[in-house]
């Protein structure tokens, strides 16, 4: 599994910046968001963000992805209290990558699949 899961990050790692993993860059309208599809970076933190979210949400069971869902939206918010900002912007993703990295050891802890 964590080969497939390596493999889909580093596929969707080389897309293009003109659409980010959780959001159309076409259709940015918010400083963060502009800000992250014209930085390649973050453009490639939001797609492993995505993705690790993603795969968070399908493999938990109903309480535990209300609470993931939850935590999500309320890391969007900071995340657009950054505006701008690409310090503020790399750091809030090492955080919610940190915590969806933490998540997925334990959905591999409670394995096999």
């Amino acid at each position: 599994m964590r080969l497939s899961i390596a493999v889909a990050l580093v596929s969707l790692g080389f897309a293009g910046a003109a659409h980010a993993a959780s959001f159309d860059c076409a259709k940015a309208r918010r400083a963060d968001e502009k800000a992250i599809c014209a930085d390649r970076t973050l453009n490639d933190k939001d797609v492993r963000m995505a993705v690790l979210y993603d795969i968070n949400k399908r493999t938990m069971g109903m309480g535990a992805r209300g609470a993931l869902m939850d935590g999500q939206q309320a890391w969007l918010n900071d995340r657009a209290g950054c505006k701008a900002n690409r310090t503020c912007l790399a750091r809030a993703y090492d955080r919610r990558l940190g915590e969806l990295e933490r998540s997925m050891e334990r959905i591999y802890r409670a394995g096999p699949f």
